[in-house]
């Protein structure tokens, strides 16, 4: 009976990888959209969240079946329901990288204000976030839990240097009011991504645990 229900968790884990994959993939693709300014690249981000949504709810499916039919106690109760939680905020982060590509489409057409630095660097910062999450929830790590925690201070830096850069242009020329509003909410929408990787560190930390802090 153990051997099936562990058999499950590997299959859970195994989903849990292939939709933290998408999603990674779905933020260096918004990336390279923007720096490109590539209206078919950035589409593709978009008609991809689909993909992202269908992953969650087969996730959540396993999920709730392994509840129900196994009635888990403790720990194992505890990486279940904490995997429930991490969906959420993995199928959000889709939805933002999708934002950004709308945005990206938008702005396809225009020069840039400015050199495009902080920006991809937000996202290199905020994919390994998400990508240390998981990886912490798959192989029950606390110690990379918490350091995902702790690099949130890099993502608001960055997002900080960003704000400070715009402002500082529209003071000397409004004209560059428009575009610097939508490479804010760009940085805004990387920013989000950083505390949706936050919030996944924060329920692997409860799972092992079983105390939850919250973002």
């Amino acid at each position: 009976m153990r051997s099936r229900f562990d058999e499950q968790l590997t299959a859970l884990n195994n989903n849990l990888i292939e939709m933290g994959a998408l999603i990674e993939r779905a933020i260096s693709r918004a990336n390279t959209a923007l720096l490109n300014q590539d209206i078919e690249l950035a589409r593709s981000v978009i008609d991809g969240d689909v993909i992202v949504d269908e992953k969650e709810k087969e996730i959540e499916s396993m999920c709730l079946k392994l509840l129900l039919n196994q009635q888990p106690v403790a720990k194992d109760l505890r990486q279940i329901s904490s995997a429930l939680k991490i969906i959420t905020d993995m199928e959000r982060i889709g939805d933002q990288a999708a934002d950004i590509s709308e945005l990206c489409c938008y702005l396809a057409d225009q020069a840039y204000i400015k050199r495009l630095e902080h920006l991809p660097m937000m996202a290199t910062a905020t994919i390994q976030m998400v990508t240390d999450s998981i990886d912490a929830y798959v192989k029950k790590d606390l110690i990379l839990a918490e350091d995902v925690v702790k690099h949130d201070d890099v993502v608001d830096g960055l997002y900080l240097n960003i704000k400070t850069d715009l402002i500082a242009m529209v003071h000397e020329n409004v004209a560059y009011g428009e575009q610097a509003f939508d490479l804010l909410q760009i940085a805004k929408y990387y920013e989000r991504i950083g505390d949706h990787a936050v919030n996944i560190a924060n329920w692997v930390i409860f799972s092992i645990t079983g105390a939850h802090r919250r973002y």
